[in-house]
């Protein structure tokens, strides 16, 4: 297979965690041919003398090497359209915001030319990753949605220990923890809200974070059988990896793989072809779809090959479409 990842600049990728790099690297592995862009290297244009009307995007060909720090070659630039690609897997880093809904829309249009995209491009709208858990009531903590004050203020005299967050954070930012004293929830509420133009998500604290916010991965509508369990440090509140957080790879328990196989056999149909799922404790406080990590950390640890896992998944996936 050729496949095009439209991803963030390689040049900024850590190789030793990314799961992007993990992907083409297995990719490489089995033989298939490995191109890249940016999201801003895409493009569709009407040309109204032929009637050709195509997206398109500068790629560059490459091939990955064991030398650091430069670990790939890469070819010139040469404008390909992306239904020429066997797939196409945008793995473009949050946060979700204008220029990449606008990039899910450009590659909307160039599956309708024949592209076969991953994940596709409409569920990565339609499943905002703070927002898509409302659509699985029977397994979160009680959680707000809003954009009024006065209903942070009423949700945290009912629950007294909570969490705050921006809908269109990630890594962990903008997110704060207010315990019964209420102490400068005002202020995190005019910061968060900025006077009723920002929505918030607020969440009832669950203290089973000290062990870890478990990211559990889910490849074609199957739960991976390990998952990375983020571990907050010293005082901080946030497990994430990139607010510091450790990450201890740990096999599933049953109840994390009954919720994953429920919500993947929900999303995987809808063409969710990898899933990150965040749970504290037993409940769901995230499911990611944009681009979902964790590969590396889990296979160093466990020794589980989660990138053969996905790299398998998508050519039965390929082959299935065609």
């Amino acid at each position: 297979m050729h496949l095009l990842f439209v991803a963030d600049p390689i040049d900024t990728f850590v190789i030793y965690k990314d799961t992007t790099f993990a992907m083409m690297r297995e990719a490489q592995a089995r033989g298939h041919r490995i191109s890249v862009c940016e999201p801003a290297d895409m493009r569709w244009v009407a040309h109204s003398q032929c009637g050709q009307q195509l997206v398109t995007a500068a790629v560059r060909d490459i091939t990955l090497a064991s030398d650091k720090p430069q670990w790939y070659s890469a070819g010139e630039r040469r404008e390909v359209a992306l239904r020429d690609f066997d797939a196409v897997l945008m793995r473009k880093d949050p946060p979700f915001d204008a220029e990449f809904f606008y990039a899910t829309h450009l590659l909307s249009q160039a599956e309708r030319e024949g592209a076969r995209v991953f994940n596709k491009p409409a569920s990565l709208r339609d499943q905002p990753e703070k927002l898509s858990i409302l659509e699985f009531p029977q397994f979160i903590t009680p959680t707000l949605v809003t954009r009024r004050a006065a209903d942070i203020r009423a949700f945290h005299a009912e629950h007294q220990d909570i969490i705050l967050k921006p809908l269109d954070g990630m890594g962990g930012m903008g997110i704060f923890r207010v315990k019964a004293d209420g102490l400068n929830l005002g202020s995190i509420i005019e910061t968060l809200n900025a006077g009723g133009q920002n929505s918030v998500m607020v969440q009832k604290f669950l203290p089973e974070i000290s062990a870890g916010d478990k990211r559990v991965l889910i490849i074609g509508g199957e739960p991976v059988p390990f998952c990375l369990a983020r571990i907050p440090q010293g005082s901080e509140v946030r497990g994430n990896l990139a607010a510091g957080g450790k990450g201890v790879a740990q096999p599933l328990s049953d109840t994390d793989r009954e919720t994953a196989r429920a919500i993947g056999q929900a999303l995987a149909p809808r063409g969710l072809l990898l899933i990150g799922l965040d749970i504290i404790g037993t409940r769901v406080t995230e499911i990611n779809v944009t681009s979902p990590t964790g590969f590396q950390e889990i296979t160093n640890q466990t020794g589980c090959d989660v990138a053969a896992l996905f790299v398998q998944a998508l050519e039965r996936a390929v082959q299935s479409a065609a």
